[in-house]
């Protein structure tokens, strides 16, 4: 089964592979879409659904799955921020360490639990779609902890792994974190839309 995945971000597309190993996966670059999706949802899940529904109007009838996701850091004391801005939290788009820098700042003399979230969504062939959603919970470190993992991974001290996800390796953030949960969902309902049209 073919999968195109909205997204050229390399860390994503290795997460999304590790997981569904046995699907064909076609990135943004490998269609040719170089447009600029204007994101202007209220939530994760409208975000992603507005990339999903814009690559399924480029490619016109396409004969694959469109897979789409919006993700970001969530945190209790800022109101939810950064949420839906989380990559552009500092201005500009994924500049990791003056996103970083920010939260940090913000957070001085506060509470710090968090969750990180994915919403993704996916539109089948014939147009139909669905929307799952990952979390995976936590507390913001107030010192940067690791360096492996992107964006917020290095400030984020994970409950289920009792580290930061800076510090885990990449099986174990796999395993719990918000992306690695909503793939597992997305993978069962593949599997279910699978199994409908062979039977």
């Amino acid at each position: 089964m073919k999968i195109i995945l909205a997204t050229s971000n390399r860390h994503k597309l290795s997460e999304y592979q590790k997981i569904l190993s046995d699907y064909q996966i076609i990135t943004l670059p490998g269609i040719g879409f170089t447009d600029e999706i204007e994101e202007n949802g209220r939530t994760f899940t409208e975000n992603a659904m507005i990339k999903a529904r814009a690559i399924y109007d480029f490619l016109a009838k396409p004969d694959c799955i469109i897979v789409a996701e919006d993700s970001g850091l969530v945190v209790d004391a800022l109101d939810g921020a950064p949420g839906i801005l989380s990559a552009r939290y500092a201005g500009g788009h994924g500049n990791d360490v003056a996103n970083r820098a920010k939260l940090l700042q913000e957070l001085s003399g506060k509470t710090r639990d968090a969750k990180f979230v994915c919403a993704i969504a996916i539109i089948y062939p014939d147009g139909h779609n669905e929307s799952v959603i990952g979390e995976t919970f936590g507390e913001i470190t107030a010192t940067e902890q690791g360096d492996g993992g992107f964006a917020y991974d290095s400030i984020f001290f994970s409950q289920d792994l009792n580290k930061t996800f800076g510090e885990a390796s990449e099986e174990e953030k796999n395993r719990v974190s918000h992306r690695g949960r909503a793939i597992k969902q997305l993978r069962e309902r593949l599997e279910k839309y699978s199994n409908n049209i062979n039977a």
